[in-house]
């Protein structure tokens, strides 16, 4: 595997169109210290769904983004968990949030790749004049809660395919520094909280019916890790997408019911109070046999140099 290199901002990428405020710079991933961690979240991008054009090897990532099956949870108990938001794009309602993410280091967030992805934002991340990163917002609706936090460069994972899912992993670095006790530490490769059957949660503040009703309160659900071969069986390619094992885990309930979807992107899934997954993608929301898919959070330690 190459390492990541820091690639320089382009002159034509640093200067804004007329009357366009630049937002943060956009560049490959490089090695970071480890930090102290501690917590997981779930998301998905739900305004960005109906974007993504179809396709016969997969179900693109941004096709799952809500918690579904979930009840109401609290940033006091996970304050790991945090919003992506942007009003210039997304309007004021709910904040301008549009998919979650995972605070694993003071100035560290960790979040889907497809999140961030051009063709469904409708322009690059580093154009976002507003992108911001919440933090101790239960309800999206009460902008006076909690804190919002300016990125100051995107690190996108090189290796990102849209089609088959691969490297949907991005790290936002912050312009600020968070304190250490919120962030949540990252499950390493062997780790038992990846064993089938642990119980697992994911949290996000997206679609709770599958039918693009957001919601605009933090919400929480229980599942659990599934086996690899499992999750190969019930994603074995084709349209519906093919699971790849060391860069996926799979979490869900037999028979559905609890699941991530629209909204939910980016967002941890979480075990043993580890990081192991980000909200990736799946086929529906909370079906049964159809597990939902995660980015893994072992390869996120890997990429990272946790």
């Amino acid at each position: 595997m190459r390492a990541f290199t820091r690639r320089p901002l382009s002159p034509r990428r640093a200067v804004s169109r007329p009357g366009e405020v630049p937002g943060p710079p956009v560049r490959s991933f490089r090695r970071v210290r480890r930090a102290a961690l501690v917590g997981v979240v779930l998301g998905l991008c739900a305004p960005l769904a109906s974007a993504l054009p179809g396709g016969g090897t997969g179900t693109p990532a941004a096709a799952r983004d809500v918690v579904v099956g979930g009840l109401p949870a609290r940033t006091g108990d996970a304050p790991w968990v945090v919003a992506l938001a942007s009003r210039a794009r997304f309007g004021e309602a709910r904040s301008g949030q549009f998919c979650g993410g995972a605070l694993v280091g003071p100035t560290t967030v960790v979040t889907a790749a497809h999140c961030l992805d051009p063709r469904l934002l409708g322009v690059r991340p580093e154009r976002l004049p507003d992108l911001r990163v919440i933090v101790g917002r239960d309800d999206l609706r009460r902008a006076g809660d909690g804190r919002e936090v300016a990125v100051a460069a995107i690190r996108v994972d090189p290796r990102y395919n849209p089609w088959t899912n691969i490297g949907d992993l991005a790290v936002l670095e912050l312009a600020e520094a968070l304190p250490a006790a919120r962030t949540l530490p990252v499950a390493r490769a062997g780790d038992p909280a990846y064993a089938a059957g642990t119980p697992a949660r994911v949290l996000g503040w997206g679609d709770t019916r599958g039918d693009g009703s957001h919601s605009p309160v933090l919400l929480a659900a229980d599942v659990r890790m599934v086996s690899d071969a499992e999750c190969a069986t019930a994603y074995p390619g084709g349209p519906e997408g093919r699971f790849v094992r060391g860069e996926m885990v799979c979490a869900g309930l037999p028979a559905g019911g609890a699941d991530a979807c629209q909204g939910d992107s980016g967002g941890p899934l979480v075990a043993d109070g580890r990081l192991v997954g980000l909200v990736s993608w799946g086929v529906g929301c909370g079906l049964p046999g159809k597990p939902g898919v995660y980015t893994s959070g072992a390869m996120v330690a890997q990429r990272l140099g946790l």
